[in-house]
C-alpha cells in the first residue's frame, strides 16, 4: 500500500494506513528513514500530532544513528559510539602495559589496551567484553525462566554469530546467543533467552510456538521489533504490537 508523506518541522515521516489498532513509530537503520504504521480511522491530521509529540525520540533515535554512521565502528578508533545494553558510549583508548579490558565511566567505554595495538587486537579486547557482559547476564534470566517455562538448558553457549540472535539445539537441550546482544537493551537478550527455551517446547515457528510466547511474554514481538530498529517506540493507545 502506497504510504503518505507527512512533513513536520524538518523531519519527512513515510505514513502507511493500515487495518492495525495501534500506530506504530520506527526510525530505520541505516538511513535514519522515519515510518509509521496508522489504523485506517485516523485522521491525518491526528498522526501529524502524534508525530509532533514525539519529535524529541525521533530527532534523538536519528541522531543516534547518524553518530554511529559517521563513527566507522568497525575500526575501533577513539571517538566511535558503541552500544551497552541499548545506551551509546564514546569510545576512548587508554594505553595500557598491564591486562587489556575495557570499562564505562559516564558516556564513555574506555579500552585500556598496549600502545600501537591494531585493529584486530583492539577488537578481540571488545569483543570479549561484550561475550562477559552476556556470560553475567543470562544465566540468571535463563534459571528464572526455566522455572516459569518448565524446561531445563543443559548447556549456554556464547559467541558471535552473523545472522541469528540465538539458536536452540533441541535434542542436547543446549542454547546459543549472539555476543551483539550485549549491544541491545536488556530487554531484547531477555526475548531471545524465552525464545530459545520456548523451542525446547515447540521446535518450529508454528502457532503453538507463537501461543507459548504470548502466554509467556505478551511483549514479545515489541523486542523483536527493537532488535531490527533502534530503541522501539510505544505507541498509542496501548502498547505496540508485532512487526508486520
Amino acid at each position: 500500500m502506497p504510504g503518505v508523506l507527512i512533513g513536520v518541522d524538518d523531519i519527512k515521516v513515510d505514513v502507511r494506513f493500515k487495518k492495525i489498532k495501534h500506530v506504530y513509530l520506527r526510525v530505520k537503520s541505516p538511513d535514519g528513514r522515519v515510518q509509521v504504521s496508522a489504523p485506517k480511522h485516523l485522521k491525518t491530521t491526528e498522526v501529524r500530532d502524534f508525530i509532533q509529540a514525539r519529535l524529541g525520540w525521533i530527532r534523538k533515535q536519528t541522531g543516534m544513528i547518524q553518530a554511529r554512521n559517521n563513527s566507522a565502528c568497525c575500526e575501533y578508533l577513539a571517538g566511535e559510539i558503541h552500544y551497552v545494553w541499548g545506551k551509546p558510549y564514546l569510545l576512548t583508548l587508554q594505553s595500557s602495559e598491564k591486562a587489556s579490558g575495557v570499562m564505562l565511566e559516564h558516556d564513555r567505554m574506555v579500552l585500556k589496551i598496549r600502545s600501537g595495538a591494531d585493529r584486530d587486537k583492539r577488537r578481540a579486547v571488545v569483543e570479549k567484553w561484550y561475550r562477559d557482559q552476556i556470560r553475567q547476564a543470562a544465566p540468571g534470566l535463563i534459571r528464572k525462566w526455566e522455572k516459569v517455562m518448565g524446561v531445563e538448558v543443559e548447556k549456554l553457549f556464547i559467541r558471535r554469530m552473523k545472522t541469528r540472535w540465538g539458536s536452540c539445539n533441541t535434542r542436547k537441550r543446549t542454547i546459543r546467543l549472539n555476543t551483539n546482544l550485549a549491544e541491545q537493551p536488556l530487554e531484547c537478550l531477555e526475548y531471545v533467552v524465552v525464545h530459545e527455551l520456548a523451542h525446547l517446547l515447540e521446535p518450529s515457528h508454528n502457532g503453538r510456538f507463537k501461543a507459548l510466547m504470548d502466554k509467556f511474554l505478551p511483549g514479545w514481538p515489541d523486542y523483536r521489533r527493537m532488535l531490527a530498529t533502534p530503541a522501539g517506540y510505544k505507541g498509542f493507545p496501548g502498547r505496540s504490537g508485532s512487526t508486520p
